[in-house]
């Protein structure tokens, strides 16, 4: 019995600073919708918090392929026709980033405000 309350003792200490991990880790990030479709990337303007990682779930809706291009922040993310993907950016300071289609060039910026 005292070898199982041992083996016990090292069980949930082996385990606990595991779980710790795991939740502190398992917090969903603020995640917004970016469309991209023959160069015009929608919304046109995107407010999203300062401070804090974010998410920017992409999906290409054009006929060919685009690439999302944001050089203040160093994303880049080339998209196939009808594909989608993600961009996670680290947390920015207040202030307005740049983003556009680098497949299109003629097409207007998207303005990312961090607020």
């Amino acid at each position: 019995m005292a070898s199982f309350a041992r083996l016990l003792t090292v069980a949930v200490a082996l385990a606990t600073p595991i779980g710790f991990g795991v939740s502190a880790h398992a917090e969903e990030l603020p995640t917004f919708a970016v469309t991209l479709k023959a160069g015009r990337i929608e919304p046109a303007r995107l407010e999203v918090p300062a401070g804090r990682k974010i998410k920017l779930a992409l999906r290409n809706e054009g006929p060919g392929a685009a690439e999302f291009e944001g050089r203040e922040v160093r994303v880049e993310k080339v998209l196939a026709a009808g594909a989608s993907s993600f961009v996670v950016i680290q947390p920015l300071r207040p202030g307005t980033y740049r983003f556009f289609d680098e497949f299109h060039p003629e097409a207007p910026d998207m303005e990312l405000v961090a607020k």
